[in-house]
């Protein structure tokens, strides 16, 4: 696992942590199918040096939360837990906006309750594509929650360049979580303007969407190719590039295997060459 470092909300953290997104069970609803293994994964996780969990109490809900605790509490000195607040779960498992600012203040609570903490090191707003809220009362509130010792930091998720640039006018932004991978780079302009503001960008699906069933990424010929050539997996050359494509990009690969943990960590050692960069640089299709 690679030992380069990147300031996320003032703590060092190494460029590949974990995304419990896929912990709990199918369609991020429910119990995991192996609990056993969801715990060991977590473990095994900070063992191997992982010290940025990227979460959220409606990964459920609750579930994901609740394996972190069981997991890891009390949680080590130089873990950061990154939650998300600004949506919500119904019974049936369908996504709903949660996006005032009374549903994001609860939404921090009951992070903090599900977690076991007085504050959460940072909390992402997550902006829903129609919300009919004002998108400055949400990071306004976001401060509030901040000045009142809740969150530690805040960051931006789900937002596009004139969001992310207003909200940078009103507060310090801590990161910015948006979908980007090697075949879904529509997000460029941003992640080019966090690159050059030195804010850390945390692609999300960066394998592709876990909701659909062939990753764009991983059966990509350019990718498979680059991958036979430097004797790794599609996933460990994807995720290598991301890590090469801005200094500032931190990774939150995720899984519920044990297997798939050691893979994703080892592509913070892997280290692609001009070859496989020109090979990869062109947009896939």
């Amino acid at each position: 696992m690679t030992h380069d470092t990147v300031t996320l909300a003032r703590h060092p953290v190494h460029r590949i942590g974990f995304g419990a997104m896929q912990l709990p069970g199918p369609g991020v609803l429910g119990p995991p199918a192996d609990h056993a293994t969801a715990v060991a994964v977590l473990r095994r996780a900070v063992e191997a040096g992982v010290d940025h969990i990227d979460t959220a109490q409606f990964y459920g809900p609750d579930v994901a939360n609740d394996l972190i605790r069981e997991a890891l509490y009390p949680y080590p000195d130089e873990l950061v837990l990154v939650s998300k607040v600004g949506a919500a779960r119904d019974r049936a498992g369908a996504w709903l906006p949660a996006q005032r600012p009374e549903e994001l203040r609860a939404g921090v609570e009951a992070n903090l309750a599900s977690l076991g903490l007085d504050r959460v090191p940072v909390v992402n707003l997550r902006r829903h594509p129609d919300s009919d809220v004002p998108f400055t009362e949400q990071v306004d509130l976001m401060v509030a929650l901040r000045d009142e010792g809740l969150i530690g930091g805040i960051g931006l998720s789900n937002v596009d360049l004139g969001q992310y640039r207003s909200a940078r006018g009103r507060t310090q932004v801590a990161c910015v979580q948006n979908a980007y991978s090697w075949a879904d780079r529509t997000d460029q302009d941003l992640f080019e303007a966090c690159a050059a503001d030195g804010v850390p960008y945390v692609p999300f699906f960066p394998l592709g969407s876990a909701f659909t069933p062939e990753s764009p990424v991983l059966t990509a010929p350019a990718v498979v190719e680059v991958a036979g050539h430097l004797d790794a997996t599609p996933a460990q050359v994807a995720l290598a590039w991301l890590l090469q494509a801005a200094p500032t990009v931190l990774l939150i690969p995720g899984t519920s295997s044990l297997g798939h943990l050691e893979e994703n960590l080892a592509a913070g050692r892997l280290v692609l060459d001009p070859t496989a960069l020109d090979r990869l640089a062109p947009l896939p299709g």
